[in-house]
């Protein structure tokens, strides 16, 4: 209940404000104590103060008035695009909703390096428990998201550790969204489906964390079709397809007409935007990316074909694609009919600047033969397939670190998502998991849906499930992470600590130091193939986990380091994992680091203590022994 206005309470300051004036306020006009109290610098709290102090200023602060509209809108800004301008909403009821969104989802993000933290980086770790968590909230799915990027658009070069799981939430939430969206693609008719709508819930999958809307890129399609109808203008002013507007769907009877388009669509694309394919750098999975191939103007055939097809039908010619072998193409009937003849058609190769081929002169391309199969035109969904089995490839041939997993499960994630029941990819999927250490439930569920498609997988199946089961076990009886002290005496010749920025002094590259141990640990086949029996100290020196700026994890030897002279950031991924902040000079470590090296941020302050007030390390010439923990066999766990 409301209660007099005395004004003592107004705006929650300290002022004490007179009766008279107070009753002199609350006489103003309501439209007039709204604009007051929409004043920039009065935050939620004090509006919550103002509205409990009388009646009257209750009254002017309801939900649906201007005062907590303004209050939401200057909170939380980039919420404002899902509001209409013309309807009517509880501004406080939204407010409130998305303050306690926010308080969970931040908890949440809190408490998951306790739960997840280990000094080993795990590739592609899923923190499946959270997402659960966070998606059993209810919450309305663009609270959660604004949340996330508002702690991830924070001090850059703090919170460290919130960011790095906030970063991985909203990726995850992100996916989700997007799967959602390309089932609801794939359960339309075929004739429905847009191989550019496709290629674009592709790259968001693969992108999840970037700006990517089929609006923004239809827009950039729609500026080069200008271009087409600008060129094509110039030869012929009365040409039909100049008279369409963004939307149309029309398809050219005449032949002679088709050929003028497609005249000015290769003068357009490949002369003046100069467009082509990416022969030096063919294996790129940007060259699959719809916004990178308009970004870069250069691709590969699939992702090209998908470019020039959408551009040439809004211009009306009907050109189908074609899963040729190798080199993605597209055809063009010559024919006023559909013909199941591969002669009567003109085959384009996007790749290579929209170069016309008859049928047999496809083969030149691949340097073999092949049936006429090989030139049937398909689905927007088979065209799906192929792109998402581009990528995989590429995932599959990577090398082996976050980047290239990453890659690979989301690739996998979407061509079964298409083709479900694939068994050589569901195995691949299952094994991928397994190797990596994650999803163990979901490994088991797999594994169960392999059996039931294909029996005379049992070997392999029951290989992975008893490891799965123990891994499983395993989780439920974590083995506690070692506490390292430097002052223990096997611990006395260790010279750097956790936090510090160090220079290779035979190779050159900066990392950061996220552990050691006061002798080499790595097996003898490993010692031996780094040839660190080279080194002065061999093996028996201390060695250190680093987290590298190019994006890779070694251990190196203490000989071969030394502190930075002029400590940069380290921009690897894994950062977040183990620090909370960059001071300048070093990192500081998160609390669990802390908790496993409890005296090395004592050591790493003192040593940048000293070494910037001009003491200098030992220097030395010795080859280089460094692991990369991500080289894996991913297909034989």
């Amino acid at each position: 209940m409301a209660t007099p206005c005395t004004g003592d309470r107004f705006l929650g300051t300290s002022a004490v404000i007179s009766e008279g004036f107070a009753k002199q306020l609350t006489d103003l006009p309501a439209e007039l104590l709204e604009h007051i109290l929409c004043f920039h610098v009065l935050n939620h709290i004090d509006i919550c103060n103002v509205s409990s102090t009388c009646k009257r200023l209750h009254d002017v602060c309801h939900g649906r008035g201007k005062v907590w509209a303004h209050q939401y809108k200057l909170r939380w800004p980039r919420l404002q695009r899902f509001y209409q301008q013309n309807e009517s909403y509880d501004w406080l009821k939204e407010f409130k909703t998305r303050h306690v969104v926010g308080q969970q989802i931040r908890r949440t993000v809190e408490s998951i390096s306790k739960r997840f933290f280990t000094e080993v980086p795990c590739v592609g770790q899923v923190l499946g428990d959270s997402f659960a968590e966070i998606e059993s909230l209810g919450a309305p799915e663009h609270f959660c998201e604004d949340e996330l990027l508002g702690i991830l658009n924070s001090d850059v070069r703090k919170c460290l550790t919130l960011k790095y799981y906030a970063k991985k939430i909203l990726y995850f939430l992100r996916q989700q969204n997007i799967l959602r969206n390309l089932k609801v693609f794939l359960e339309r008719a075929p004739e429905q489906q847009s191989a550019l709508e496709g290629a674009v819930l592709v790259d968001q999958y693969c992108n999840p964390l970037a700006d990517i809307t089929l609006e923004s890129i239809s827009a950039q399609i729609e500026e080069i079709t200008d271009k087409v109808k600008k060129c094509l203008r110039v030869k012929n002013t009365a040409h039909p397809s100049l008279r369409t507007s963004q939307g149309d769907c029309f398809v050219l009877e005449n032949l002679e007409l088709q050929r003028q388009v497609i005249c000015a669509l290769n003068a357009v694309l490949y002369d003046q935007l100069q467009y082509k394919g990416n022969e030096r750098d063919y294996y790129n999975p940007l060259n699959s990316y719809i916004h990178q191939v308009l970004l870069r103007r250069t691709g590969i055939p699939i992702s090209l074909s998908v470019l020039y097809m959408t551009l040439a039908r809004k211009l009306g010619v009907p050109l189908e694609p074609v899963n040729f072998p190798n080199h993605f193409l597209l055809r063009w009937c010559q024919n006023q009919r559909r013909s199941d003849d591969i002669y009567d058609y003109v085959y384009i190769d996007a790749f290579g600047k929209g170069k016309q081929l008859a049928a047999k002169e496809c083969e030149n391309l691949i340097r073999h033969q092949v049936g006429a199969d090989y030139y049937s035109a398909i689905s927007s969904s088979e065209l799906l397939l192929r792109m998402v089995g581009n990528l995989l490839n590429i995932g599959k041939r990577g090398e082996g670190n976050e980047k290239s997993y990453q890659l690979l499960r989301d690739s996998l994630d979407l061509y079964l998502t298409i083709n479900p029941d694939n068994v050589q990819y569901l195995l691949l999927q299952a094994r991928l998991y397994f190797h990596l250490g994650i999803w163990p439930e979901k490994v088991l569920d797999i594994l169960q849906h392999i059996q039931a498609l294909d029996p005379t997988q049992h070997g392999a199946v029951g290989y992975l499930v008893q490891h799965t089961l123990e891994h499983i076990q395993h989780k439920r009886h974590p083995v506690e992470l070692e506490v390292k002290k430097r002052s223990v005496p096997e611990h006395r010749d260790v010279l750097y600590s956790v936090g510090l920025i160090m220079k290779h002094k035979r190779s050159g590259y900066n990392c950061v130091i996220y552990g050691w141990d006061p002798k080499c640990t790595m097996s003898q086949e490993w010692i031996n193939t780094m040839r660190v029996h080279q080194l002065s100290k061999g093996a028996d020196q201390p060695f250190y986990n680093v987290l590298v700026q190019d994006g890779t994890c070694r251990y190196a030897a203490q000989e071969n380091l030394e502190p930075h002279s002029a400590p940069p950031e380290i921009a690897h991924p894994e950062v977040g994992r183990y620090f909370t902040e960059f001071a300048d000079t070093h990192y500081i470590a998160n609390e669990e680091l802390q908790a496993h090296y409890p005296e090395d941020m004592c050591k790493t302050h003192g040593t940048v203590e000293e070494h910037y007030h001009g003491l200098t390390p030992n220097s030395g010439q010795s080859p280089e022994p460094t692991a990369n923990f991500q080289d894996h066999d991913l297909l034989d766990p």
